[in-house]
């Protein structure tokens, strides 16, 4: 399996993923890329990111608890991967909950381009202009394949880089590529705040350790699904609280 080999690779050459993240799941993120076997670097003045970039192997810019700063940091972030040539994953974590925060991404993404986009339905339709989102960060109830796979190629071709669209079945679609759906996983999953996140942090990775974007993409939700099924049966049905620390021990012994 493609994700195999990634998920090696990430072992074998530890790359620094640098976190522009959320307060609700830094930790979380950071945990599940040392478990995975990268490295995590959680920074986010605007005065340190173009050095922290070029320090960084990949860099993952997670939105979900936004601010001035933050979006500051994370154009600098852009900018400076975008000069060195190193992948950006962006996560714009509810960014249809309120009209700064869908301005802040859309001049974001004017000053550069992603890698890899990861949103939920709700987010994809808003980066396209068909409505804000009253959800904020989830979009339950959106399981449609044929309205989640249209979302994703057109907001691929949109941004002109590899989008995954995630939900009970994952869509990975990028310009002049054959979209991709990923299935499985557990219906803990959504029980525990974060878990995109990680998944997000998880594509830095991936990201890190090959120019194929739109494989990091596919290969890191292929991973994440089979962590999700291993970590329901390490937690043997007890519920979300440890069915979360099981999703580091499922990460940690993945391929292995």
């Amino acid at each position: 399996m493609p994700e195999l080999d990634l998920a090696a690779a990430v072992r074998a050459e530890r790359p620094l993923v640098h976190c522009i993240s959320n307060i609700v799941t830094a930790n979380d993120c950071a945990n599940i890329l040392y478990a995975a076997g990268a490295s995590p670097m959680m920074a986010e003045a605007p005065e340190e990111m173009r050095e922290i970039t070029a320090l960084a192997d990949a860099t993952v810019l997670n939105l979900g608890t936004p601010s001035g700063a933050k979006y500051a940091a994370a154009k600098a972030c852009l900018e400076e991967s975008r000069r060195l040539g190193k992948p950006v994953v962006l996560d714009p974590v509810g960014v249809g909950a309120s009209s700064w925060r869908l301005g802040s991404v859309s001049a974001l993404l004017a000053a550069g381009r992603p890698d890899i986009v990861r949103v939920n339905l709700a987010e994809a339709e808003a980066l396209l202009g068909l409505g804000r989102s009253e959800q904020g960060v989830d979009s339950p109830g959106r399981t449609e394949r044929e309205t989640r796979e249209r979302a994703a190629a057109a907001l691929a071709e949109r941004l002109g880089c590899a989008v995954l669209l995630t939900g009970p079945v994952d869509i990975a679609a990028a310009p002049g590529r054959s979209m991709e759906a990923v299935s499985g996983g557990s219906a803990l999953a959504p029980l525990v705040t974060g878990s995109g996140c990680m998944l997000s942090a998880l594509c830095g990775a991936f990201a890190a350790v090959t120019d194929d974007m739109f494989a990091a993409a596919a290969a890191a939700s292929r991973f994440w699904k089979r962590c999700s099924e291993r970590a329901e049966a390490l937690c043997s049905g007890r519920g979300p609280g440890s069915f979360r620390a099981a999703l580091m021990d499922a990460a940690a012994e993945y391929g292995r």
